[in-house]
């Protein structure tokens, strides 16, 4: 996917609370699509290879966290981290990470989202299977206006990380993007 091109129509199976059922268990299914995601907002998607793996949970999410009030002052509307990993991971991971408020998830299980953006990657080497691209993008009204991909691991650089990270974006978002 490049700038200006529509972000892949899916639908995301998502688990939210739902207090009206009660027990030890209170969670109901929920269908969130792209449409209801991206329509009439501007919107900051940050992607990475998976919850819980070192850089994604030491860095990229953490400075997105810190730097959320930041980001949306600069006009984005909502935050989202996406991953190729379930509900039940993302939500876990999240709240450990203190994202309540601040950041929301996208569990792309099937990374059918990640597959339609281009950006799976197959880590099968490591035994994670498909995964997604690490990436950020800010899509405005579903169209991407900005992307930040981040090159391709090397020898050297196995998992790069600096294009798609907190800074960049701000950069981008206050004008100062090279």
């Amino acid at each position: 996917m490049k700038e200006e091109m529509r972000v892949p129509k899916t639908t995301f199976k998502k688990r939210v609370r739902d207090e009206s059922i009660g027990g030890d268990n209170p969670f109901k299914w929920v269908d969130v699509t792209t449409e209801e995601i991206f329509s009439g907002n501007r919107v900051l998607v940050f992607a990475l290879p998976g919850a819980y793996t070192p850089t994604c949970s030491t860095y990229q999410v953490p400075g997105f966290v810190q730097q959320h009030k930041a980001i949306k002052a600069l006009g984005v509307d909502s935050i989202y981290v996406l991953s190729v990993n379930d509900t039940f991971v993302m939500r876990k991971w999240l709240l450990e990470h203190d994202c309540a408020g601040k950041i929301d998830f996208i569990p792309d299980g099937n990374a059918e989202f990640t597959k339609g953006m281009g950006m799976d990657l197959d880590m099968s080497v490591v035994g994670f299977g498909t995964r997604s691209r690490r990436y950020a993008m800010i899509v405005d009204n579903g169209v991407i206006e900005k992307m930040f991909a981040e090159p391709d691991a090397t020898e050297d650089d196995p998992d790069p990380y600096g294009v798609s990270s907190p800074e960049s974006v701000m950069e981008y978002l206050s004008g100062k993007y090279e």
